[in-house]
């Protein structure tokens, strides 16, 4: 199979640990682009904060490349960051999800096209965000007032405790029902989009955006909410560092972790 399309993962993948892309990916990255496969950043975050990273692959601002973003919610061309398609929740469906996380020891984000919003934000969170370089806005009160006129694309719960977030999703069904997706990234994220909004949906409407089949694309992550699009890809990769249940489901696990190049490494055994 000649593979045309890398739909990857950003961060705990194509990302260190230090959030940035080591020197290997880049340089494979570029020879994959040679050969006219096309590398699709596929992440949690919105397109917004990943301006660096595609100026460190050779993709910013480029027409006909293209990001992946809010897991899968948003896709976008990168000339002039033009929004392609848009998936997101009501503002009465998010306001639900917020009442009910305010009463847990969760960190609460809210992402819109505008603006993200972080209410009960935690310093290890905080540096994190920082880290990333994303630019939020904290909720001081719980008035939500101000994203009225949002287009709001999803909402996260962040704690470290893992166990713990995931037993709020019990707790939940009355809310999400047919409406809500949970998915889970970061080993410390709860992430709550549309109904049938994940990266899976995503890469199968960039493909036939781009009239490519699927079973021409390959896919490549390391968390839960990555499982979607590793079962819709052609071709699915796991990060070394990845979680059991990703390498589970996967064709093919790297030998090298997030700080090693992941994504060089696929490139060298699958499109060179």
């Amino acid at each position: 199979m000649k593979y045309q399309l890398i739909a990857c993962d950003l961060d705990e993948t194509l990302l260190n640990s230090q959030h940035q892309v080591c020197q290997r990916n880049i340089e494979l990255i570029k020879k994959a682009k040679e050969k006219g496969v096309k590398f699709v950043p596929a992440t949690g975050r919105l397109y917004q904060s990943v301006q660096g990273c595609l100026k460190e692959l050779g993709l910013y601002d480029e027409e006909g490349e293209y990001v992946l973003s809010a897991n899968g919610g948003v896709l976008t061309e990168n000339k002039n960051n033009r929004i392609l398609q848009m998936k997101g929740l009501s503002f009465e469906k998010m306001k639900e999800l917020f009442d009910f996380g305010k009463h847990y020891d969760v960190c609460i984000a809210i992402y819109t096209i505008q603006n993200i919003y972080v209410y009960h934000l935690n310093e290890n969170e905080r540096q994190r965000m920082n880290n990333q370089g994303i630019q939020y806005i904290v909720l001081e009160d719980d008035c939500l007032d101000a994203l009225k006129n949002d287009d709001i694309v999803k909402v996260l719960f962040e704690t470290r405790d893992m166990e713990y977030l995931q037993s709020l999703e019990p707790l939940m069904q009355d809310i999400v029902k047919d409406e809500v997706d949970v998915s889970y990234s970061s080993m410390r994220y709860m992430e709550l989009n549309l109904k049938g909004v994940n990266k899976g949906q995503g890469l199968h409407d960039l493909a036939r955006l781009l009239n490519i089949p699927i079973e021409a694309t390959i896919a490549v992550g390391d968390n839960f909410n990555d499982m979607a699009m590793l079962e819709a890809a052609g071709l699915s990769v796991a990060a070394g560092n990845a979680v059991e249940e990703v390498k589970a489901l996967c064709d093919y696990t790297t030998k090298a972790d997030c700080n090693e190049g992941v994504v060089a490494e696929l490139i060298e055994k699958f499109i060179l």
